[in-house]
């Protein structure tokens, strides 16, 4: 199998970094020229460096998508586009109650209305030209709540549902509308939190992670973390013409996490 997707526009938010990252160089090698996005300015440019050392085309889009107007200045500066990942999210281990109602309109602002607002602003276009995808990063923990936060949980959930709905939306087209819900990934942002348990035992970063998997997240087949790019295979795979029969599901790179068939 060959993915072959040159011509297309993708966007892919939350992409200086981790899953986001992997998602938009994969992207660009295999033909597509991609939006990358983040908050700050340098941190753009060195994935737009980044993409382009792998052989792929990027430009970068700087703003806060977790805002309504960071939203309508993207669709502003690139008003079309092919394929859509909504990979924007933050996450924080908080108690249900020691978690305030700012924190849960923040993760609802930043991991599902960005979703929302990009979906509306993108899908009418992809429908005209009947061809597009749109990919919402979820979670495992959208069917697995951790009880450590369930307010990330909550937000996970969310997009798995507007997913569902949106792809029934769209019957009848080639556009597909798919969520993703990975398990425990080896990203920056795990790597900095393992990073004092692997200094104080000498051990690697990988066999720290799959310690931490095995203790937070014991029913992992694999037992270990996955890699960020083994994340975004899935999400490649499902940009491209070759998954046009795949929409409205909710795609699992856990793992083996969940123990549902």
């Amino acid at each position: 199998m060959k993915i072959d997707l040159a011509g297309r526009t993708a966007i892919v938010t939350g992409s200086t970094g981790g899953i986001g990252l992997a998602i938009a160089t994969g992207l660009a090698q295999c033909g597509a020229r991609v939006v990358v996005n983040g908050r700050r300015a340098a941190a753009v440019d060195r994935a737009v460096a980044t993409i382009a050392q792998a052989g792929g085309a990027a430009v970068g889009f700087v703003g806060d998508l977790g805002a309504a107007d960071g939203c309508a200045a993207l669709v502003a500066a690139h008003p079309s586009c092919d394929i859509l990942v909504n990979n924007l999210g933050i996450f924080e281990p908080r108690d249900f109650f020691d978690t305030p109602d700012e924190d849960w309109t923040r993760f609802f602002e930043i991991n599902v209305m960005s979703g929302v607002r990009l979906s509306r602003a993108y899908l009418p276009g992809m429908r005209e030209r009947d061809w597009g995808r749109v990919i919402f990063i979820s979670s495992e923990s959208a069917l697995n709540i951790p009880v450590e936060m369930i307010h990330y949980g909550f937000s996970k959930t969310a997009q798995v549902a507007i997913a569902r709905g949106l792809a029934e939306r769209m019957a009848g087209t080639n556009v597909t509308v798919n969520s993703v819900l990975p398990g425990p990934t080896l990203s920056e942002g795990l790597a900095e939190m393992l990073r004092p348990e692997q200094e104080k035992t000498g051990k690697t970063l990988e066999e720290v992670a799959a310690d931490f998997v095995m203790e937070h997240r014991p029913s992992s087949i694999i037992r270990r973390a996955a890699t960020v790019e083994e994340v975004a295979n899935m999400v490649i795979y499902l940009a491209s013409p070759l998954a046009s029969a795949t929409t409205g599901a909710s795609v699992r790179v856990d793992g083996g996490v969940l123990s549902v068939i």
